[in-house]
């Protein structure tokens, strides 16, 4: 299964290196990254799989959204196929 996870908030050192690092312990790829700074907010979309991931997709949201508290920023997952039909035309 692939998701996107997008992260949004204040810029910062360490964001990427945070979230990689965690996705890593995983055994969660790293597919696509693509990341701006909008008027000083950090904004950042990675699409991941989690075919090998040894956590499960609850988890996985929770913990994602408890380091996005510690970190300052908001951290969301979504299956690829429910972002990409929210986000068609």
């Amino acid at each position: 299964m692939n998701a996107i996870i997008t992260v949004v908030g204040s810029d910062k050192v360490g964001i990427i290196a945070n979230i990689s690092a965690y996705l890593a312990e995983h055994s969660i790829n790293i597919l696509d990254i693509t990341q701006t700074i909008l008027s000083g907010n950090f904004v950042m979309m990675m699409m991941v799989t989690l075919d090998d991931a040894n956590v499960t997709v609850e988890a996985l949201r929770e913990d994602l959204a408890k380091k996005g508290t510690e970190m300052g920023v908001e951290i969301n997952i979504m299956n690829e196929r429910v972002f990409s039909a929210m986000h068609r035309v």
